[in-house]
């Protein structure tokens, strides 16, 4: 997701509209496993398929209504652009069909930790592959992010690759857009795009052959359109948050999803979370708090 480098934030009233903003994408992002419950024993590349397509048919219709395909089409005038654009919608297909699988076979705990991880995934590939300096804070926060991941190993004695999948492939994602100049809803219409001709190729095969689900009855046929509305309006608000909000200030919003996701998960879905889980979670959850204050704390010096 690209953010707003300077955000309008000099009224109350575009503040309080950016929090109502924040807080409306976040929330979405957090309820979303009631979402993908709904398919059932659908496959998740089935419906992975299907949100690829109508996302790219929702987001280019609302390019079309704002009058913005000219910036769309001027982004093909571009090799490199392009080129990375095409690794970013690997990438993102990837996230979305593993979030989809993670939540339909009963992982959304796993699925939450992803997204508890991320923030500090980015914080690493920073480190890494940009040579960010990291204050002491980060790297405290990356050690004890990374205890807690080796305590689930250890004591589960399986890896959570659901959980590591979802945030390096989303640190990854974030980290290749950061290098292409284009605006969020022009670059997902065309990360969309880009991944349209599998999808629509998958989703011809399953029809010629009768696999498919689309055409089994009109509540799945509306899910499965609806599956591109509920990826698209929650990016829309998020950069109306952006555009209102102090990144800073946004940072901390980004806690609501994962934090639902785990409610859900527990208390709705009834999935286990043992000791292991919990020391895991702690670890991780301290790490984050260091690492948002000590990064707030440097920001104010």
């Amino acid at each position: 997701m690209s953010k707003q480098l300077h955000p309008n934030t000099s009224s109350p009233a575009a503040g309080k509209s950016g929090v109502l903003y924040a807080v409306l994408a976040y929330t979405a992002w957090g309820l979303l496993p009631v979402y993908w419950k709904l398919f059932g024993q659908i496959p998740a590349i089935e419906v992975l398929s299907h949100r690829i397509l109508w996302s790219m048919v929702f987001l280019i219709g609302l390019l079309v209504w704002q009058r913005r395909t000219s910036e769309f089409w001027e982004v093909w005038r571009f090799k490199r652009k392009v080129s990375f654009l095409l690794v970013t919608a690997l990438l993102l297909t990837f996230n979305w069909g593993l979030y989809i699988y993670g939540v339909n076979t009963q992982r959304v705990v796993e699925t939450s930790l992803g997204y508890f991880i991320n923030p500090l995934a980015n914080v690493l590939l920073g480190y890494v592959v940009l040579h960010e300096r990291l204050h002491w804070g980060q790297q405290f926060a990356v050690l004890l992010a990374s205890l807690g991941v080796v305590n689930f190993v250890w004591q589960l004695g399986t890896v959570p690759w659901i959980a590591l999948g979802l945030a390096f492939s989303f640190a990854f994602y974030g980290l290749v857009r950061k290098v292409v100049s284009v605006s969020p809803m022009v670059g997902l219409a065309v990360e969309t795009l880009l991944a349209f001709p599998v999808a629509l190729a998958f989703i011809g095969y399953q029809t010629a052959t009768g696999t498919g689900h689309f055409f089994a009855n009109l509540w799945l046929m509306l899910l499965l359109m609806g599956a591109g509305v509920v990826t698209s309006i929650p990016l829309l608000w998020f950069n109306n948050a952006a555009k209102r909000l102090r990144l800073s200030t946004l940072g901390f919003f980004q806690y609501i999803a994962p934090s639902l996701q785990l409610l859900l998960g527990i208390f709705l879905y009834h999935e286990s979370f043992s000791r292991t889980h919990a020391v895991t979670f702690g670890l991780i959850w301290l790490a984050l708090l260091i690492y948002s204050t000590t990064s707030l704390v440097k920001k104010n010096q």
